[in-house]
């Protein structure tokens, strides 16, 4: 059976931070779901159209990486696209912490295992909120945005 992992975030915008995860994870997994969390209480950047054309140009050669679209629980998410592991990104202790956490939710709803992938240090600052705040007064964000 293939080993499938569901990428879930907002991805608002996709970093190379995100890219990061994705292409070491690939050394881990079969096939990786990129999972676009839609949250319509919060306010996007990007619409989940713009963000899921932006991953799919991305991995347009890399037919092991598929991309979606979701509302609702990330559990849902992965039984949907047939995942059976949850692939998520640490950069830091708080963000492990919340992690540990969100692991043993997942765990209990679903049965899903969880597989953390430490950010590179170089890339344990960037995050999409960063990013999203630098472009806010007009800073260039290329540096931090895939190709």
């Amino acid at each position: 059976m293939p080993r499938k992992a569901l990428f879930a975030g907002s991805f608002d915008p996709f970093t190379i931070g995100h890219k990061s995860i994705v292409d070491r994870g690939l050394e881990l997994f079969d096939e990786i779901v990129i999972g676009i969390g839609v949250n319509s209480a919060k306010q996007p950047w990007l619409t989940p159209q713009q963000r899921e054309e932006t991953i799919r140009n991305l991995y347009a050669n890399e037919p092991r990486v598929k991309v979606m679209t979701f509302n609702g629980l990330t559990v849902d998410a992965a039984h949907q696209c047939g995942a059976r592991f949850l692939l998520r990104g640490v950069r830091s202790v708080a963000d492990f912490e919340y992690e540990r956490q969100l692991a043993d939710i997942n765990r209990n709803l679903s049965g899903l295992e969880s597989v953390l992938i430490y950010a590179l240090p170089s890339l344990a600052s960037v995050s999409s909120s960063v990013v999203r705040e630098l472009a806010s007064y007009g800073t260039d964000v290329t540096p931090y945005l895939p190709s």
